[in-house]
């Protein structure tokens, strides 16, 4: 069974996400440049008159941004100019663009990103457009709710997304006795699964790996074990971790458990983020939560579920980026005609799922690429599900170095203290400021 705590989207934009001050005052400069084509004036499907378009992009999704922006240009007088930034230099390149009035004509934006740039008036509102698609209903609403304001107004559509999965490497369950055609359906079977491998005894390899030094790669890979096990992570307004649950420090102590056991590769204790599926896409890694972005790329029979919760059930971080159009573009009516375009079959089935990515519109779900590889089925239906929690401070309360969260993990795991209680309460000090 999938567990899902989905949200309505009114609460995303009560709950916009702070950045660090990166683009603090940004609000009062939100009617830079402006359209030469008044949002609902805009056609149904956009201008596409040859127009050269400016796309930026995060490092994380180049492979998809890439298929998708020479797919469009191949098929359009429009040409779009795709730039990919490096995921650590994203948020200060967009907030200084945003400054300056400097900003692309589309660039996409991490999901717990989105409410907050949509908040400092970043995008154009795209209502009368997204409202008068008949498909609209059957667009992930997860993605849509992020770019919503607090009066209706939408701003975003996905633009790829990624979800956290359970991958496991068939070949290293085989070789350890295990069923490599069975995913293990409770965080108990998973570190099972982990210690057998482990003790294979094979130089290099490990049972399973994380990043215990990266808040962002925990929360898209931990929350949902959380999700699963039926507790939530965050109170309904976003000011107070629940991450001192039952289920929760049950999930703490079965990692703390792998990690003394050796199960866990060591490199995990100071993985930042930048390198942290690499054990795994190297043959390295038994099983692993895991980007389902990555599936196309990993050179090995892998198999592939939800993510697991205490006592069963299955849970998913719906990720990914979003995307619109910028306040500073001159071009909207062409930067709609991409839009559309990315919602199209031609983008979501003959490019997306052809590559083994994840489609954005329920209704293009069972495909013919994802009928021919089960994972694919599995990644789409869990896509419908999963969660993408948002809070105020949630940079500084999770993804940040040195964060709270990160606080909370590596005390349990690493030094097995005894102090989830006061590091969760560290946590809503952060949320509820």
């Amino acid at each position: 069974m999938i567990h899902t705590r989905r949200r309505a989207a009114g609460w995303r934009a009560a709950t916009a996400l702070l950045l660090s001050g990166a683009l603090v005052g940004l609000a009062g400069c939100a009617g830079g440049g402006g359209a030469t084509t008044a949002p609902e004036d805009i056609p149904a499907e956009g201008v596409d008159d040859g127009s050269t378009l400016t796309l930026w992009t995060r490092a994380p999704l180049e492979k998809q941004a890439n298929l998708l922006v020479d797919a469009y240009n191949a098929s359009h007088e429009n040409q779009v100019e795709l730039t990919v930034v490096p995921n650590d230099d994203y948020v200060a390149k967009v907030g200084a663009a945003a400054g300056s009035g400097g900003l692309p004509d589309l660039f996409a934006a991490d999901i717990v990103y989105v409410p907050n740039w949509v908040d400092q008036g970043l995008f154009q509102d795209l209502s009368a457009q997204i409202d008068e698609l008949d498909y609209k209903d059957e667009i992930n609403q997860g993605h849509l709710s992020a770019g919503t304001d607090a009066d209706g107004q939408e701003h975003v559509l996905p633009f790829v997304l990624d979800l956290s999965m359970l991958f496991w490497n068939k070949e290293l369950f085989a070789e350890a006795g295990l069923d490599p055609e069975k995913a293990p359906a409770t965080m108990a079977e998973y570190a099972e699964a982990a210690k057998k491998i482990q003790v294979l005894g094979k130089d290099g390899v490990y049972g399973t790996a994380t990043g215990l030094n990266c808040g962002g790669c925990l929360v898209f890979t931990w929350f949902p074990s959380i999700w699963a096990s039926g507790e939530d992570v965050l109170s309904d307004d976003g000011r107070e971790s629940l991450l001192a649950g039952d289920a929760a420090k049950e999930i703490y102590g079965t990692w703390r458990d792998l990690w003394e056991s050796g199960a866990v590769l060591p490199s995990s204790q100071d993985e930042a983020g930048p390198t942290w599926t690499a054990g795994f896409t190297e043959g390295n890694v038994g099983l692993m939560f895991y980007p389902a972005t990555l599936l196309s790329s990993t050179p090995f029979d892998a198999g592939v579920a939800g993510i697991p919760g205490v006592d069963g059930g299955a849970s998913t971080f719906v990720g990914g980026d979003g995307i619109g159009v910028s306040k500073d573009s001159q071009q909207s009516a062409q930067a709609w005609n991409f839009l559309t375009w990315l919602m199209s079959e031609e983008a979501q089935v003959e490019v997306l799922a052809k590559n083994n990515d994840v489609v954005s519109r329920a209704d293009f779900a069972d495909n013919d690429y994802a009928a021919k590889d089960p994972r694919l089925v599995t990644i789409n239906e869990v896509a419908s599900e999963g969660d993408t929690p948002v809070a105020l401070n949630f940079q500084q309360a999770f993804n940040a170095p040195g964060s709270p969260w990160l606080t909370l993990v590596r005390n349990a795991v690493l030094e097995g203290t005894d102090t989830v209680d006061a590091d969760n309460d560290a946590i809503t000090e952060i949320l509820a400021q």
